[in-house]
């Protein structure tokens, strides 16, 4: 039988998808470790994960986390940065720093062959970082000048004053850093930071075609990491109604708009309609916004929302770089193009476009086990477990019209939005 390409394969849904439990273990510290076996991967993935001062509610400057994880490379006891850098580099190996709202942490990826060698130097990165003055001042040099010119690029400016906006800019989440809190930093602020706060109620995922003996030996390594048990704060964020805020710059010849709201939790059971709605509205490339504003209008390049992720609430946003003369008529259409989605029917064929994409987006994410331990991370984080892609499927084969448009009249009210011009 030859095959004819010219024919597109029938597009298949599954009828369910089974994902694997990674195995946990506790560690000596009480620390829990997730590990995912991957059989068909020669390498491995190694990542530890601590809450961040941000929602520990722990005062510290500004950026004492920021400067303490970045300067780690930078030398330890033993070996120098040089010394280092050489050393990961002759096995192939990654070092990676994470950093966001709700986490710090460091991350490794290497291969099978050489993870036994690379673990221990990867583990003295925790606790034997020594933080050289001529490399802090160089990292204080260069974050200074990165501060300086993001405040003058419209689109990050506009993302960080929305931060400010939507959660306040006594909330660490809304808080902006300048040039002063650079200045501020001192080694003995990392010093202090790094040995008595970074590693606060941490959690480690391995994902690698490692042996039960060589999952033992992680554990065994990362055992005796002295670690912090405290009671992270969950606040809860209320949408309150805001003016408008807008930097005008007469230079500029396009506009950074920020328009959105806080949301609701994950677990909570309107949050897969909000989700499905905001793919119609702007989620994806044949997005309603894309072909109203970009290809209809012209007045951008490129217009979305997405919905920022947060353990406890999650936040939705418009965001778009508009001609400056038209920035009026396009917050005017971002509304539109809600009350519309909001209001009038979907036609059939958008409805059946979605939920194709929707079930082939999510099934990409779970290519690789690598894919998979990453999965789970971020919504175990958020206090779910695979179950919830598993309802996530089963909402986006069976979702109603008018259900996710009762929703989004729910939740995606003007007078909740928050909105940022910049240019």
């Amino acid at each position: 039988m030859i095959l004819d390409r010219t024919v597109a394969p029938e597009f298949q849904i599954p009828e369910q998808v089974n994902f694997p439990s990674p195995i946990k273990k506790t560690l000596q510290n009480g620390v829990s470790l997730y590990f995912m076996a991957t059989p068909e991967i020669g390498a491995v993935k190694l990542e530890i994960n601590a809450d961040s001062n941000r929602v520990t509610g722990i005062v510290e400057k500004k950026l004492v986390s920021y400067f303490t994880l970045h300067l780690l490379m930078e030398g330890t006891k033993s070996k120098s940065s040089a010394d280092l850098d050489t050393f990961f580099d002759t096995y192939a190996s990654e070092v990676e720093v994470i950093s966001n709202f709700e986490h710090n942490g460091l991350g490794l990826l290497t291969t099978k062959k050489h993870f036994n060698t690379v673990l221990p130097v990867f583990r003295e990165l925790m606790t034997e970082a020594i933080f050289p003055e001529k490399e802090l001042a160089k990292r204080k040099s260069q974050k200074a000048l990165s501060i300086s010119i993001q405040r003058e690029q419209n689109g990050n400016r506009a993302s960080h004053l929305f931060r400010q906006e939507l959660f306040g800019e006594e909330h660490p989440f809304g808080q902006i850093s300048d040039e002063q809190d650079v200045e501020a930093i001192s080694r003995e602020d990392l010093v202090s930071f790094y040995s008595e706060k970074l590693w606060v109620n941490p959690e480690v995922f391995l994902a690698g075609n490692l042996s039960e003996e060589e999952v033992e030996k992680v554990c065994e390594i990362l055992g005796d990491l002295p670690t912090i048990s405290f009671e992270s704060k969950n606040p809860d964020f209320v949408n309150l109604p805001k003016p408008r805020l807008e930097e005008r710059k007469e230079s500029a010849l396009q506009s950074s708009l920020r328009v959105g709201c806080h949301l609701i939790p994950k677990n909570h059971p309107d949050y897969f309609g909000l989700w499905v709605f905001n793919v119609f509205l702007g989620g994806y490339f044949g997005s309603r916004l894309i072909k109203n504003i970009r290809e209809d209008k012209g007045h951008t390049y490129g217009i979305y929302s997405s919905i920022g992720s947060l353990k406890n609430a999650d936040y939705w946003v418009v965001m778009a770089d508009v001609i400056k003369e038209h920035t009026e008529t396009v917050i005017d259409e971002i509304y539109h193009e809600v009350k519309r989605l909001q209001e009038e029917p979907i036609p059939i064929e958008e409805i059946e476009i979605v939920r194709n994409y929707l079930i082939g987006n999510l099934l990409s994410n779970f290519s690789s086990s690598f894919d998979l331990i990453s999965r789970f991370k971020s919504i175990h984080q958020a206090g779910l477990d695979f179950g919830f892609y598993e309802k996530q499927l089963e909402y986006i084969k069976t979702f109603k019209p008018e259900d996710i448009q009762a929703i989004g009249k729910k939740y995606l009210l003007k007078e909740n939005m928050v909105e940022v011009i910049v240019g």
